[in-house]
């Protein structure tokens, strides 16, 4: 998804359509990241990628694996590369709250949104639950069936 912009002061650089199909989001969390040199601008026109992309805690740190922002097209030194390991910024006691739902339970990190917030960059992380195909399943069938209600709808309430 390209440029686009949602509330306030936010300018939607990516989205990860796919996570909220095969991931139940149990909770989300907004990070910082920590990027270098044009990675900034890069973000700026939009040239990033979020799936397969994902989130892990190692040690007291909290790191973003695969994810892919394309080098920008007019730096000449210390061109990074495009899927390397990022560091997120969070509050200890919000790494410590993750930490903790993470533990011994199958939830893992995935990154929703790649955005712009006030001037800065931010992650929205959904902590993740693996769908079943059949929950896949039941959730296509959920939505055909809301969508078949308001089409039949449509036509017969005018004001």
């Amino acid at each position: 998804m390209t440029s686009a912009t949602k509330g306030e002061g936010r300018k939607i650089v990516a989205s990860n359509r796919k996570a909220r199909y095969d991931y139940e989001i149990v909770e989300t969390v907004e990070a910082g990241l920590s990027l270098v040199g044009a990675e900034v601008k890069s973000l700026r026109g939009g040239k990033a990628v979020l799936e397969g992309s994902f989130g892990r805690i190692e040690g007291d740190e909290l790191f973003l694996y695969n994810l892919h922002i394309a080098p920008y097209g007019f730096a000449h030194v210390d061109v990074p590369d495009p899927r390397r390991t990022r560091k997120l910024l969070v509050k200890r006691g919000e790494l410590n709250r993750l930490s903790g739902k993470m533990q011994g339970k199958p939830l893992t990190l995935i990154p929703l949104e790649l955005y712009f917030r006030h001037g800065w960059a931010k992650v929205e992380l959904g902590l993740a639950r693996s769908k079943k195909g059949r929950d896949r399943r039941d959730a296509i069938r959920k939505k055909d069936q809301s969508r078949e209600l308001e089409r039949s709808f449509k036509g017969r309430f005018k004001l």
